[in-house]
Order: C-alpha cells, then sequence, then structure tokens
C-alpha cells in the first residue's frame, strides 16, 4: 500500500494505527479486514488519516486513488464504509445498505458478526477506482 510521504500525513496514520491499538475489538478488526481487501483491490491505494474531531481524535482513514474511493469509521454498533462517489459505481451483489437516499455517496455498514462478501467488495472498490480514473 503506497501512503502519503509527507511527515505530517505519515505521522497522522502512524497516530491512526497507534489509536486503534489500544481498542481492539471486532469493530477494529473489522476495520483492519477492510483496510486489507481495500489493498488488496487496488495495490496503488494511499491511505490517509483526516478529519480529526473530539469523536475520532485519530482520524478518519480515507483510500484513495484519483480521488477518494471510501472512508472508513467506527460507530457503536457497525463499521462504515463511505464510497464517495457510489451512487455511480455497479453494485450487483447489492451491498450498498447505507446512505441510499442520497445522490453521490453509498455505504456499506457492517455489523458483529458479519460476513464479508470479499470478492463483491473488492469488485465494488475497483469499480470506484475506475470510476475516480475516468473522471481524472
Amino acid at each position: 500500500m503506497k501512503r502519503s510521504s509527507s511527515p505530517a500525513k505519515e505521522s497522522a496514520t502512524a497516530s491512526f494505527d497507534a489509536s486503534v491499538q489500544e481498542r481492539v475489538d471486532w469493530r477494529v478488526e473489522m476495520l483492519a479486514r477492510l483496510r486489507t481487501l481495500i489493498e488488496q483491490a487496488d495495490p496503488e491505494v494511499v491511505e490517509e488519516a483526516k478529519w480529526k474531531k473530539p469523536s475520532q481524535p485519530e482520524g478518519v482513514p480515507v483510500w484513495s486513488h484519483n480521488g477518494i474511493i471510501c472512508t472508513g469509521e467506527t460507530y457503536k454498533n457497525a463499521v462504515k464504509l463511505t464510497f464517495a462517489q457510489g451512487a455511480a459505481v455497479d453494485d450487483p451483489a447489492g451491498l450498498f445498505n447505507s446512505s441510499l437516499e442520497g445522490n453521490v455517496r453509498r455505504a456499506i455498514d457492517f455489523h458483529e458478526g458479519d460476513k464479508v462478501n470479499e470478492e463483491a467488495l473488492q469488485a465494488l472498490i475497483r469499480a470506484a477506482v475506475a470510476l475516480n480514473s475516468s473522471r481524472a
């Protein structure tokens, strides 16, 4: 995985990783699994931690390739992958199950015990990268 090369961004990613390791539970494990699948789907993906706020002092992981692919956030009962241009991405497996009313974004909420359809998720990642690349 390519990570941003600036020292500030590397520090942000390291801070996120350290914070995540401090509160390991099913959500952290799920986000780590999703991160691996994203990296496998697009070896050129860039991950950064953005949008630090009191509720997420480590920031939100954001994966990009010619634009934002998706973000990953943990909530009390879910891990949410939000695809920046999800409404424009084909989802033949029907993974999108959240933020369906919007005109641009789409999301997938993963709950404790959910099985990840790895093949379909990686196809969505590749489709999002292709869409970003066609618009670049």
